[in-house]
């Protein structure tokens, strides 16, 4: 039926978006009734953040596409939904809802003539066809009949639902009763049949029975979508231990022989091995690391359908809980796994390091010893040349005074030339002493200046 308005309200205008209902999903539980035929699709967005206003855009399309009027849908935030009635009282309802990591549609063809059989496969509400394949990998799809006044045998529903292994329950506290298989149909999609001799206790807890069902089955799949992914990197990181243990072993048996070369070439090739475990333990992270608020999504979920046995078929909680019990837990034991390897090739690297520390430290002291030993040959050569420059310049300036005194005999000054230069020669040695004393305080006086400086 049309959505009724509410024509009193300040925001009810023309445009359908100003027409919003504050609380769209509790106004939507009201528009529900049974029997009804449901098909549920859900798919993973690979950006939500960009997909998400994608899918509502989408969700404005097949609106159109079904003729669905504005004044018969809503869209508020992450959910929306539209309705559509044809003149027999079948309705049409299609409903749009955004999660952090998935969107879904829900399509509910509820029958208005009770006596019209139910029956799993396309929706026969007249015109029907979905428009268009939703963006993402699909998650889940299911195939849900719910049938008021009816009580199903166990052959009729084996022959209704594919499988060779039923599971169902008792829900909601009362005779609602769920059967599924968990396995596709020839349209890929899994049967749900939800029963009850009563009409009413369907049509008070048909909100809880769909969202219960749908939740299970969205994060049942998106837990058990990274399994193949999981497997390959617990093969990968096994081979990345074993590696790292056979290399750890050589290393520690050569790290004390080893050169500089080799030192190098470990660390060249430990680093390419931490490169890639981090890049392992990222890719794992973003697909693992919602596994566990998904298994107490899952839990919480059971817990409020309180499901009771239904013979002769097993528990649907015992099959799902069966599937999921440590899987989260597998998955953050190999992120321990991969942080454990990180830590030990960062181990390994810091011990190479250090050797390559000592290396270069040992290095260094042979260089001091070597340039404190030739420092000390310049020194002993300087002192050395200084000695010979003291003599050298003693000699010469004896010589010139040499030739001075010979002037001096030849003008009959002195007697003896000869003994006034040896005479001579203790004086030219202290001049060349103080000479040379002088120059080297001042050389050594500008380097100070300039180290000051």
């Amino acid at each position: 039926m049309p959505i009724p308005q509410n024509t009193s309200d300040p925001l009810h205008e023309d445009s359908f978006f100003h027409r919003v209902h504050y609380q769209p999903k509790e106004r939507f539980s009201t528009l529900l009734g049974v029997p009804a035929h449901i098909h549920h699709i859900a798919h993973r967005m690979a950006n939500p953040p960009i997909e998400r206003p994608q899918s509502q855009d989408e969700f404005q399309y097949v609106l159109q596409c079904l003729e669905i009027t504005d004044n018969n849908a809503v869209i508020e935030g992450k959910f929306g939904y539209g309705t559509r009635t044809e003149k027999n009282g079948d309705q049409l309802i299609v409903v749009w809802e955004t999660h952090t990591e998935y969107y879904t549609y829900q399509i509910w063809h509820i029958i208005n003539n009770a006596h019209t059989p139910l029956a799993f496969g396309p929706i026969l509400f007249p015109n029907y066809h979905f428009p268009l394949c939703p963006l993402g990998d699909r998650i889940t799809s299911l195939d849900i009949l719910i049938a008021p006044n009816k009580k199903y045998t166990s052959d009729q529903i084996r022959q209704l639902i594919p499988g060779q292994s039923l599971y169902g329950g008792n829900i909601c506290d009362s005779d609602i009763s769920v059967v599924t298989s968990f396995v596709e149909d020839q349209n890929k999609r899994e049967r749900y049949l939800v029963s009850s001799p009563s009409e009413y206790s369907l049509v008070q807890n048909i909100t809880q029975i769909i969202d219960g069902i749908t939740t299970l089955e969205n994060y049942t799949h998106l837990i058990l979508r990274p399994l193949s992914i999981f497997s390959l990197a617990i093969d990968e990181i096994h081979e990345f231990e074993r590696h790292h243990l056979i290399q750890k072993e050589k290393i520690s048996e050569q790290l004390s022989t080893s050169t500089s070369s080799t030192l190098e070439q470990w660390v060249t090739d430990l680093t390419n091995d931490y490169v890639s475990v981090s890049r392992l333990a990222e890719v794992m992270r973003y697909q693992l690391s919602a596994a566990i608020p998904y298994e107490s999504i899952i839990r919480v979920t059971i817990q409020s359908i309180t499901e009771r046995p239904l013979s002769p078929f097993r528990p649907i909680s015992e099959y799902i809980l069966g599937r999921i019990t440590g899987v989260a837990d597998g998955y953050q034991q190999l992120i321990r796994r991969i942080d454990a390897m990180n830590a030990a090739i960062e181990g390994t690297i810091s011990i190479i390091r250090a050797r390559i520390e000592l290396l270069l430290e040992q290095q260094n002291i042979t260089l001091l010893v070597s340039m404190d030993q030739t420092g000390k040959r310049q020194a002993i050569l300087q002192r050395t040349v200084e000695g010979l420059s003291f003599i050298v310049i003693a000699y010469y300036i004896t010589g010139l005074a040499n030739y001075i005194f010979e002037a001096f005999q030849t003008m009959g000054w002195i007697k003896n030339s000869t003994l006034a230069t040896g005479l001579f020669v203790p004086v030219s040695l202290l001049f060349s002493l103080g000479l040379t004393v002088l120059g080297h305080n001042r050389i050594t006086k500008t380097l100070r200046s300039n180290r000051k400086k």
